[in-house]
């Protein structure tokens, strides 16, 4: 990011909005880290912002940056894939405001975000500009965009800026796009916190699984050949990102269960040790062996903690 912005002319007639998937807690200094890399000035949204040409506006920690007619808003919508902000959120709505105006920028990354978003933009009218793989640290997200949509643009991102100052300025014929699908309409709307959002997956098929967010049903949603799980409060998956929070969760629930025996292991320990000081040496064999019960029970989890087998959304070549 800051050898993109490093390119980027001081005069680029455009807003530049960044988000960067980072904790949900704590500060983030990403505006002032671009400002030193490039000639531009940064800054935090921290309730809405004018889209003024020459600017970066970048998402804060725990919101998503939602796109309008000339602004931009940061809201606490739910997350998708695990993050707020999200990717997708910003090129969705981006491209449902402002059509064949918007450059959609994807960088290194892992996983699948951007995808979804990428090819909305696409279907509005708008240019997708990918960092070549062969530039990135993590290939994945980039390699996941162009398997999605046809890239128009595939450079460094050492180059990226340069190609945005002249893109911004070339004579451009807009095709006649589309008007947002009802789906991109009704995916921004959530990212908004609007109430009636929250039935736009009736009618959706239920896919079996349940949300990591909050629990409840996740249903099949497709568009552009992108197929991705939400829940009827908003929240939003991919299918790499699914199985990779699917593995988190799985983790939890082994650590979870280890606790709970060795807890059961210690406290049966406990009863042996106080039936045998009242000399009941019946009540003292049976907790006995529901504290051997316990560890071997323990025992065997430990293996699978040992032995569990990687995703691969987690596997990532050096």
């Amino acid at each position: 990011m800051r050898a993109l912005v490093a390119s980027l002319p001081p005069d680029l007639p455009a807003t530049v909005i960044v988000v960067l998937h980072v904790p949900s807690y704590g500060r983030s200094v990403l505006p002032r880290i671009l400002e030193r890399a490039g000639h531009l000035p940064a800054r935090h949204v921290l309730d809405s912002a004018d889209l003024v040409e020459g600017e970066i506006l970048v998402a804060p920690p725990d919101h998503h940056l939602v796109v309008l007619d000339s602004c931009v808003r940061a809201t606490r919508g739910p997350r998708e894939n695990g993050h707020r902000p999200a990717i997708d959120v910003l090129f969705r709505s981006a491209a449902r405001a402002l059509s064949h105006r918007v450059i959609g920028v994807e960088l290194s990354g892992v996983l699948d975000d951007g995808a979804a978003g990428m090819w909305a933009i696409r279907s509005r009218g708008g240019l997708v500009v990918v960092q070549d793989p062969e530039d990135c640290l993590y290939p994945e997200m980039p390699q996941n965009v162009m398997a999605t949509v046809e890239a128009d643009h595939v450079v460094p991102a050492s180059q990226i800026g340069d190609l945005l100052g002249r893109l911004c300025r070339e004579e451009f014929d807009p095709p006649g796009a589309p008007a947002p699908s009802a789906l991109i309409q009704a995916e921004t709307e959530y990212a908004l916190l609007e109430e009636g959002a929250m039935n736009s997956v009736d009618g959706a098929a239920a896919a079996g699984f349940s949300c990591p967010d909050c629990g409840g049903t996740l249903f099949e949603i497709h568009e552009g050949g992108v197929p991705r799980y939400r829940c009827r409060v908003g929240h939003a998956w991919t299918t790499k990102a699914l199985l990779g929070e699917q593995s988190v969760q799985l983790d939890t629930a082994l650590w979870m269960a280890l606790r709970s025996l060795e807890e059961k292991a210690a406290l049966a320990a406990q009863l042996a040790n106080r039936a045998a000081e009242r000399g009941s040496a019946l009540s003292q064999a049976r907790f006995q062996d529901q504290a051997a019960e316990a560890r071997k029970a323990a025992n065997s989890v430990r293996r699978l903690l040992e032995s569990r087998p990687m995703t691969n959304a987690e596997l990532v070549d050096d």
